[in-house]
């Protein structure tokens, strides 16, 4: 643990360089990642921290959870330094910092004992409360038509859809990789199409320091996962990926289009599970497995390529669309559902929300 945070020193040293140093800082976030990861796989186990498989699980085995802290602790160090050494937006700097923690811890407490979902939804409001006034008030969104000034009632709205966002990142994380590797492509891909445009470096870099403490946090969690990343890490990633998001909005480097085409894969999935199990009256915090992504991981027995799928889907599919809205902002809502529809057609048909199997249940892990 000592050598990890040593390492997390050098990485604050270099931050002063980043056009110069960042492959190298990118590279020490992923093997600090890596070995936290390591450490609290250690204690998770030593301390009886595992999700046991039950009818709900997408795992029979039972793992150890909990390992999205190393992911917590390497960005939001990271993030220190940037404030000490490097020149990011301060007001960025402080919502990762207070709103990210403060996430991060609710999520731990929830990991090791159980937290009211009211007082989750307490602070997930009150981060994102924290970010919108730290941030400042979203621009005018144009819909192609027509332009919507965001009022008061547009914030509301923004910051209650990024609520929903952060939660139903955890729901995502439901089999082995899915959510990393959504964590990593989202952030790589919206660090490469802020760099086409000229964008602040150092909200590039955070994007790929994020992108590299996944990446190690995703060494352990590859299919057949030997740690699961638990609500710490699903609800800070969650938050840190809308927080970034406002913060570039904002700041007019990224239009709200492209953040929501990058999303869509996660938003579509999540959407048509929560708007069926309504339609049945279940209670929406239950825990399941209904979601399109586990149904489709039973009816082909691995979970890994339905993480690969979506990989391909954000590679393939989305990145491109989001390319598109960044040069043609006016055809963002155009694209937007473009993006989405077919994904949540796909999703309907996968029976996602739907009680019953596709196919045998022979997969490995969460």
């Amino acid at each position: 643990m000592e050598c990890a945070f040593d390492a997390l020193a050098g990485i604050a040293l270099r931050v002063d360089c980043v056009d110069l140093e960042t492959p190298v800082t990118v590279v020490s976030a992923l093997v600090i990642s890596a070995s936290l990861t390591s450490v609290m796989r250690t204690i998770a186990e030593s301390r009886g921290v595992v999700d046991v498989p039950n009818e709900r699980s997408s795992h029979n085995t039972s793992t150890p959870r909990g390992g999205g802290v190393a992911i917590v602790i390497t960005t939001l160090v990271a993030v220190a330094a940037t404030a000490v050494f490097g020149d990011a937006p301060i007001g960025l700097v402080v919502t990762l910092l207070v709103g990210g923690a403060a996430v991060a811890i609710v999520g731990f407490v929830d990991d090791y004992r159980h937290v009211a979902v009211s007082m989750r939804l307490a602070v997930h409001v009150a981060a994102f409360a924290w970010c919108a006034s730290s941030l400042g008030r979203l621009p005018a969104i144009d819909l192609g038509l027509a332009i919507w000034d965001l009022s008061i009632v547009g914030t509301t709205c923004a910051v209650v859809f990024l609520v929903w966002f952060l939660n139903l990142y955890n729901f995502m994380d439901g089999i082995d990789g899915i959510a990393s590797v959504e964590a990593i492509s989202v952030a790589g891909i919206a660090a490469a199409l802020l760099a086409s445009r000229g964008g602040d470096p150092s909200t590039i870099w955070l994007l790929l320091v994020l992108a590299a403490a996944v990446s190690g946090f995703l060494i352990w969690n590859w299919p057949p996962a030997r740690i699961f990343m638990g609500d710490a890490g699903s609800g800070f990633l969650g938050f840190t990926l809308g927080a970034i998001a406002w913060a570039t909005v904002v700041s007019g480097q990224l239009s709200v289009w492209v953040w929501l085409i990058l999303v869509g894969a996660f938003v579509s999935d999540a959407t048509v599970t929560l708007y069926r199990r309504w339609r049945r009256g279940e209670r929406l915090h239950a825990a399941h497995r209904t979601h399109a992504y586990q149904r489709l991981s039973r009816r082909l027995g691995s979970h890994l390529k339905v993480t690969l799928g979506f990989l391909v889907v954000n590679l393939v599919w989305l990145a491109p669309l989001a390319w598109v809205a960044t040069v043609r902002p006016s055809w963002g809502f155009a694209l937007t559902l473009t993006a989405w529809l077919p994904l949540a057609v796909l999703a309907w048909r996968f029976g996602a929300g739907l009680p019953g199997e596709l196919g045998h249940d022979s997969v490995g892990r969460k």
